[in-house]
């Protein structure tokens, strides 16, 4: 006798489908339409794949993407050296350790254009407080932000101080599952505690690792607020990422060539986010 499986345990998936569909996939699906036409509000006029074509014929196209990947890449991997390196401080049972945790964590909660506004004004070349700091020892400071060289590092920096503080506890939360019975162990086969780091807490906190590397490359490729609040992708065009190329796109009028810029952005995300979770997951096997 075949027993027919009852429709009842689908209902309590069905509110978060309706919502995923509405909030995701409408729009992901109707970005790729418009993405396809010339359109305002007003009027919609299909053009195929002229606007990428000449998206892709913007002549700081090229800029804006090799410091997209400049800036994810640098932003991720500091923040999973950092993160842990906090973390497994702040577990040791240090003095205040309640307060420091507060204090790292805390930018994290602060609005991203607060922090950029705010590190704009102290990174001012001539009035900010960094450069009048310098100069009352004697060292000249730098134009953080005026400076071609230097302004999407400093942006790398502010981002650092802001997202390092998820980093470090999301690897709180990897330590707390680690089983003291293993540094029991290393320590009884006379491991230091640096062997004890390497070989007891990195692969253990492997999980914590994968978790931070993809949310800060995903953070770090559609990045826009922090560099817009602090550069405008500036100097003249130094510190453009993606995400800022596509919105002056937009702020031009250019809506159908903005909207095919957020598919490429979207494409790309997608083919380094899933070839690295693929990657991720098979050593996770392997192990």
């Amino acid at each position: 006798m075949v027993t027919q499986k009852s429709p009842y345990p689908y209902w309590f998936v069905l509110p978060a489908a309706i919502v995923f569909t509405v909030l995701f996939l409408v729009p992901t699906f109707a970005s790729f339409w418009f993405s396809l036409t010339r359109w305002d509000l007003f009027s919609t006029q299909f053009i195929g794949l002229e606007n990428y074509a000449q998206f892709l014929r913007e002549p700081f196209l090229i800029q804006g993407t090799i410091n997209t990947l400049i800036f994810a890449f640098a932003t991720s991997a500091t923040k999973t050296v950092i993160g842990l390196l906090l973390a497994v401080l702040l577990t040791s049972g240090i003095w205040a350790q309640g307060f420091l945790r507060t204090v790292v964590f805390f930018p994290v909660l602060v609005s991203t254009i607060g922090i950029g506004i705010t590190f704009a004004a102290l990174m001012h070349p001539t009035n900010g407080v960094i450069n009048v700091a310098l100069a009352s020892i004697g060292l000249p400071g730098p134009g953080w932000l005026t400076d071609p060289v230097l302004a999407l590092y400093s942006v790398i920096i502010v981002d650092l101080w802001k997202g390092v503080g998820l980093a470090t506890l999301i690897y709180i939360a990897g330590l707390a599952t680690i089983s003291q019975d293993y540094y029991e162990a290393a320590r009884m086969d006379g491991a230091t505690r640096t062997q004890m780091f390497f070989r007891v807490t990195v692969p253990l906190v492997r999980p914590a690792t994968v978790t931070v590397v993809t949310l800060s490359l995903i953070g770090g490729l559609r990045s826009f607020d922090l560099i817009w609040a602090m550069t405008r992708g500036g100097p003249g065009f130094s510190s453009d990422v993606l995400a800022s190329v596509i919105y002056k796109q937009y702020q031009a009028g250019f809506y159908g060539l903005s909207t095919a810029g957020n598919v490429i952005l979207f494409a790309l995300i997608g083919l380094i986010i899933l070839p690295l979770t693929v990657w991720f997951n098979r050593r996770e096997v392997d192990l």
